[in-house]
């Protein structure tokens, strides 16, 4: 019992110690109101921002973050042709095999492939990232409390650090993320992208719209499944009222 009131000590004092270590920075602040067009019960994707976003991570987020449970195949969700998702795989390179030698090799990426990480393994995305390992994106916006609201309030939350917050070589300010201490820098700046519709690639913008992606790459069924809960919702209303009228019409003669 003694050996157990120590460990919970030591535990509380380790986790106090690492609040204070984050004093100013760490307290979880309230994140800003967005209006998305996939909330409620009848909300929808937009396919063009989700489109944009889906550019934003290939030519901005990819150099780091992989993607490794969305497949090629998959965009069709948001509206692109079987020719366009070929095209767009055969961008990438792809291990595959073994061969009959035995010998693992390179190919073209299929719509059937996933997107590959840009790293071989974890210690090599350390070494190239000051010792942090960048996370798979596949599930973020459902990983996070905030889900998307987070990711876009995260991109275009880079601050300077107030006094008081040490900021170590290889980390920057960020309010939003725990701590304060981010070692992602501002990944997004004005016109880093240019949008292949006309949109004003905003620095707000971009973040908005890979925010969509990513909530689209975490529940690509949501739509379904809203559409399968309004029709369960007016099942349940129908049958609700034809149980209250066979009740009405068997209790009708016993009294």
């Amino acid at each position: 019992m003694k050996r157990g009131r120590v460990l919970a000590g030591l535990l509380t004092a380790a986790y106090l110690a690492l609040g204070a270590q984050g004093a100013g920075a760490a307290e979880e602040e309230a994140l800003p109101e967005y209006n998305w067009s996939f909330e409620g019960i009848f909300g929808q994707f937009d396919l063009a921002a989700a489109q944009r976003g889906l550019q934003v991570y290939r030519e901005v987020c990819s150099a780091c973050h992989s993607l490794r449970q969305v497949s090629f195949r998959s965009l069709a969700g948001l509206g692109y042709g079987v020719d366009d998702i070929k095209a767009l795989a055969s961008e990438y390179t792809v291990v595959d095999g073994p061969d009959d030698e035995g010998e693992m090799f390179e190919r073209d990426g299929r719509p059937s492939d996933y997107f590959p990480s840009p790293f071989l393994n974890a210690k090599a995305a350390a070494a190239a990232n000051n010792g942090a390992v960048p996370p798979d994106l596949s599930l973020m916006a459902k990983a996070r409390k905030g889900g998307p609201s987070y990711i876009r309030a995260l991109l275009t939350g880079y601050e300077e650090a107030p006094d008081g917050v040490e900021i170590l070589e290889g980390q920057n300010y960020n309010p939003r993320f725990l701590g304060g201490r981010i070692a992602m820098a501002p990944p997004l700046s004005e016109g880093v992208v240019e949008y292949q519709d006309g949109t004003e690639a905003s620095v707000d913008q971009m973040a908005a719209d890979v925010a969509t992606f990513l909530m689209w790459t975490a529940e690509p069924k949501l739509e379904e499944r809203k559409r399968i809960g309004v029709k369960v919702i007016l099942f349940l209303l129908v049958l609700t009222g034809v149980l209250y009228a066979i009740k009405r019409k068997v209790w009708a003669d016993l009294h």
